[in-house]
């Protein structure tokens, strides 16, 4: 918590009572002639004061591959920075926590960047993404086998539930398109998030849209078979979009570039730790998400690590950041589906200012256990 400057300051009238006796004349007159200057005061602060409160969001639940966040409060990374952390769920996906981020509800947090994009585009507050968390996005069709699906042209003729709060329905379009799906062939049923994995389950839809590491946990859970499940990452399928991404808001940016900075320095050292060691990052997430099994939500960062995190691209060039290359086709790919107001503005939803160096942010382990 933010400590209260203290100063132990005495302005007691008269003369403070002292053993002139132990004092030699010189002494005396300096001690004297320092009483009475204000320049001789000193306050002395608490360290606790120096600390910076920062309000973070997350874009969903508390689930495993939030796990680093936390691991960054246990170990005092944050603390170590001077910072002060709190973390908030989002039960209504990077819609939720983008708009806490625009409004005043929150300084930091993560959300889907191309979701981002969007938003910024339509006029929205100019908030900034500062680190990519999920190289690869988690967006996926999951389908089942048992129900002809395989690849993405078995969709056509089959019913497909999309929870429109999903990151992964706004990209269903770019996904359709860059695979000659014929969108006007697929029964596309609008259903709640909540609801899309077990109707999933029950075989009330063929295939759902949504969250790879979420959906295919949450299903084996569920009963279904993991060789029933058909999984289709947006990623492997031509779709040259980066995924979930640490953003700030435009006045935390402005007024505290150092907290920011500060942040990702402590995430780093988060994110690397869990590399070494998730389970022990796990049990950071655990102490915060009442029910939640440890077995679970290790089987769902690993995922993450593996499809998401540690790809081929940061291994080669570090965590957190983009290329410009790729980021501009993603932009061109995002437009195959999102008129723009003034597409050649959607580069500058990042800024590189804030990462830690280069040589901070070099893989260097990958998951051991």
């Amino acid at each position: 918590m933010l400590g209260t400057a203290e100063a132990e300051l005495h302005k007691e009238p008269g003369m403070p009572i002292v053993d002139l006796m132990r004092l030699t004349r010189f002494a005396t007159v300096a001690w004297l002639a320092a009483l009475t200057s204000s320049a001789s005061l000193v306050v002395i602060a608490d360290p606790a004061a120096a600390e910076t409160a920062i309000r973070f969001t997350l874009d969903r639940r508390v689930d495993g591959p939030a796990a680093p966040f936390f691991l960054a409060i246990d170990a005092g990374y944050f603390k170590a920075e001077g910072l002060d952390v709190t973390i908030e769920a989002a039960t209504g996906g990077s819609p939720e926590a983008i708009k806490r981020l625009a409004t005043g509800g929150a300084d930091m947090g993560v959300a889907d960047i191309n979701l981002l994009i969007r938003y910024r585009d339509g006029n929205g507050a100019p908030v900034k993404a500062v680190f990519i968390v999920f190289d690869k996005p988690c967006s996926a069709i999951i389908g089942r086998k048992s129900h002809g699906i395989a690849a993405p042209k078995d969709l056509e003729g089959k019913k497909l539930g999309a929870p429109a709060a999903e990151e992964a329905f706004a990209q269903w379009p770019i996904f359709a398109k860059l695979n000659g799906i014929d969108a006007g062939k697929v029964m596309v049923e609008n259903i709640g998030l909540p609801v899309s994995e077990p109707m999933l389950a029950a075989g009330e839809v063929d295939a759902i849209t949504g969250c790879s590491f979420t959906s295919y946990v949450d299903l084996k859970d569920r009963g279904v078979p993991p060789d029933d499940l058909a999984m289709l990452p947006f990623a492997d399928y031509g779709l040259a979009l980066y995924g979930d991404a640490i953003m700030v808001a435009p006045s935390f940016a402005a007024e505290r570039p150092d907290a920011v900075q500060g942040f990702l320095r402590a995430y780093v050292k988060a994110l690397k730790e869990t590399l070494r060691d998730p389970a022990r990052a796990i049990d950071a997430m655990l102490r915060r998400a009442d029910g939640a099994r440890k077995e679970v939500e290790l089987e769902r960062l690993r995922l993450a690590i593996h499809d998401n995190i540690v790809t081929a691209a940061v291994k080669a060039a570090g965590f957190g950041g983009i290329d410009s290359e790729r980021f501009a086709e993603a932009i061109d790919q995002i437009a195959l589906a999102y008129r723009f107001r003034a597409k050649d503005k959607a580069a500058a939803v990042f800024d590189p200012a804030f990462l830690p160096a280069a040589t901070e942010r070099k893989v260097r382990e990958t998951a051991s256990r």
